[in-house]
C-alpha cells in the first residue's frame, strides 16, 4: 500500500467525510508534480490517500480510483484553470 498524505482545510475535509466531495485538486506547481510523477512523466502509483484535518492527527484513508490533469467541480473548490485532480472512492478502514 503506497499512501499520499496530504491535509485539507476543514471546509473540504467535512466534505469529504459527509460523503459530498469524492476528488481533491491540487496546482499544478513544481512541489505537486514532483508528489504526483515520476520522472518518465506518468503518475506514481499511490493506492490511497489520507486527508488529514489540517496538520492534526485526524485522518480519513481512501483507496485512490486515479490521478488526472483536468478541470475540477468549482463547487468542491475546483480553480478555472487545469489542476491535478485526485479521484477517490469509499473510505478505507
Amino acid at each position: 500500500m503506497k499512501i499520499l498524505d496530504l491535509p485539507l482545510k476543514k471546509q473540504w475535509y467535512d466534505m469529504i467525510a459527509n460523503g459530498t466531495k469524492r476528488e481533491e485538486y491540487r496546482d499544478i506547481k513544481p512541489f505537486y508534480t514532483t508528489l504526483f510523477r515520476s520522472d518518465d512523466g506518468t503518475f506514481k502509483d499511490y493506492t490511497h490517500v489520507r486527508f488529514r484535518y489540517g496538520y492534526t492527527k485526524k485522518t480519513m484513508l481512501f483507496k485512490i480510483e486515479n490521478i488526472s490533469i483536468g478541470r475540477g467541480n468549482p463547487e468542491w473548490g475546483a480553480p478555472d484553470f487545469n489542476v491535478f485532480i485526485i479521484k477517490f472512492t469509499d473510505e478505507t478502514l
